[in-house]
């Protein structure tokens, strides 16, 4: 059995899927890009804002399910420039104090809507 979660707080999805999913105690987030829930507008001001906007997507989606940060088990991030790995990684990083997700980080040619990130989850409640 499945249920949709849905928030205002985090971006309408562009396309034929759900913000995420629930399906027992496991949560799957769709991939966030940096879109602002609020204008609709994507953040690129620098790849740093970009990751921040992301996790606050993210934040919010895993709010409307009762979870939070913590319940991150496991992350893929995707880069379109490997270069930014420690930005990204810094900013994605603050998010967390301890007991840190498993996790992947691989460089794409191409992200929706000109992203330079996009980053999924998986979370257990």
């Amino acid at each position: 059995m499945k249920k949709v979660v849905k928030t205002n707080h985090a971006p309408a999805p562009i396309g034929p899927y759900s913000q995420a999913i629930v399906s027992g105690n496991l949560m799957y987030v769709s991939g966030q890009i940096a879109i602002d829930p609020l204008t609709g507008g994507m953040i690129q001001d620098s790849i740093a804002a970009e990751t921040g906007r992301i996790m606050e997507n993210i934040g919010a989606i895993l709010i409307e399910a009762g979870m939070d940060y913590a319940n991150i088990i496991k992350t893929s991030i995707f880069l379109t420039d490997l270069n930014d790995f420690a930005v990204v990684n810094d900013t994605y990083g603050s998010y967390f104090s301890k007991d840190f997700p498993a996790r992947e980080t691989v460089e794409v040619s191409k992200l929706p809507k000109g992203a330079r990130v996009e980053i999924s989850v998986v979370a257990a409640g």
